[in-house]
């Protein structure tokens, strides 16, 4: 038996019920064979085994009370997952499918993610079943307090500095800062997203749509091609998605569709995003309203937005949102490049689709790792006391990015796999983290 073999039926014997953990753990252990098959000795110092299991998992109660004053309880996550090469590092997502192996997923994912970008970080993601959807502001603060109350023993600075993810935007972040500074009597950098008047960094917010587009135009140009005259089809309406269609606009790209988990908008014009941001960022409406206000646009209830003929398809949504007949279906209407805007988006089938035809496909934790970097930018000017500009952040930003899509690209060379990125990402941000894991022996 394999190596990666014996290390998967360990997981799956031992992770039962944790269907997206395995799933991410199978996609990256089998991507990552020809590395291991050139060193022995991560197999000789328990390397994989070490890396499946997350250093530290906290599940805790997060009691508060409602609005009309009974006692609410949800269950809290944090999952410290890979240190080897800096402070976990990840998100705080807030939302009732939220369960330990979601988070599991998460956080595996966020190790490479997080090597990728060249950042001293290392892997990390947290959360709670707690639905902020229709909570008045002071039921989230009074949540958001409560969880801070156990997260903030587990947390800091240099150990883990969590962010925002689904469900946790500038209003959690704020509240859960403000809770931390008072547990703590200290002023520090330990939450990234914050607002920009106590420490959040400008271009935070546009930073993973914009960085999926920056990787998806230097992908094309080393294809002898671009994005400019693109048909592109976007998934979600959350901040990802209106940032990716916002850049991919600025590229001379046209973005024909949005969604929500209702159903999706398709604008042959192109979308209109000042109406979008109106509906999601200012009345938290649903998208079905976009149809409503322009003309153009035509609403679908449910799924189907990979229907949508297109160049580029940015899946931004969620997991495992395109499957294998979606992929079928982007592949028979012509559609020449995907690029993960969401975490693990496409299932292992879809993915099999990709890698198996002549699109081009760029996996989550290389196209979406620009959110993850900026707020690797923002520890940096906390730690520093500074801020830059908003050009100074979007021009790391853009080289960054430039410089995982070469990573990425000269790793599947390497092994032989040309233009398979999946590889490519995978063996890149393995061997740094498993290196550093090495040098620090068995820990």
């Amino acid at each position: 038996m394999s190596y990666v073999q014996k290390v998967l039926d360990e997981v799956v014997a031992k992770n039962p019920g944790q269907p997206e953990f395995i799933q991410a753990v199978t996609e990256v252990l089998h991507s990552i064979e020809p590395a291991l098959s050139a060193n022995p000795a991560y197999e000789k110092n328990g390397i994989l085994e070490r890396m499946v299991i997350p250093e530290r998992a906290i599940i805790f109660r997060v009691p508060w009370v409602d609005d009309s004053g009974k006692v609410q309880v949800n269950t809290g996550y944090r999952v410290q997952f890979n240190s080897a090469i800096g402070p976990y590092k990840g998100g705080l997502r807030l939302h009732p499918s939220v369960t330990l192996g979601t988070i599991k997923f998460l956080g595996f994912e966020q190790i490479f993610k997080n090597s990728l970008t060249g950042q001293p970080i290392g892997g990390g993601k947290g959360g709670s079943d707690f639905d902020p959807k229709g909570k008045s502001d002071n039921e989230v603060m009074r949540f958001c307090q409560s969880f801070m109350a156990e997260l903030f023993r587990h947390i800091g600075r240099l150990t883990d500095v969590p962010a925002g993810d689904i469900g946790v935007g500038g209003r959690e972040i704020g509240y859960l800062f403000g809770m931390y500074k008072k547990l703590t009597n200290s002023y520090e950098g330990v939450l990234t997203g914050k607002g920009l008047q106590y420490g959040g960094s400008l271009a935070r917010t546009e930073a993973t749509g914009y960085g999926l587009v920056y990787m998806m135009d230097e992908l094309l140009k080393n294809h002898n091609n671009s994005l400019e005259g693109k048909t592109v089809v976007i998934s979600g309406s959350g901040n990802v998605a209106i940032y990716a269609c916002q850049k991919a606009q600025q590229l001379g790209a046209k973005v024909v569709s949005m969604s929500d988990s209702n159903g999706y908008v398709y604008d042959k014009d192109g979308i209109d995003l000042a109406i979008v941001k109106d509906i999601k960022e200012v009345k938290r409406g649903r998208i079905k309203e976009y149809a409503e206000r322009r003309p153009s646009a035509v609403y679908t209830e449910g799924k189907g937005v990979w229907s949508i003929p297109c160049d580029v398809a940015l899946p931004c949504a969620t997991q495992n949102e395109l499957n294998e007949e979606d992929a079928k279906t982007l592949l028979k209407n012509g559609c020449i490049a995907v690029g993960e805007g969401a975490n693990m988006p496409s299932t292992l089938e879809a993915t099999e689709v990709f890698l198996g035809s002549n699109i081009l496909f760029v996996p989550g934790k290389a196209a979406n790792a620009g959110g993850v970097a900026t707020s690797a930018l923002e520890m940096s000017q906390n730690s520093m006391m500074t801020s830059w500009t908003f050009d100074e952040v979007d021009a790391k930003l853009k080289s960054i990015m430039i410089s995982i899509y070469h990573n990425m690209a000269n790793a599947a060379e390497e092994i032989g796999k040309k233009d398979n990125f999946v590889a490519g990402a995978n063996i890149a941000g393995f061997k740094k983290v498993a290196d550093a894991m090495m040098a620090q022996g068995v820990v």
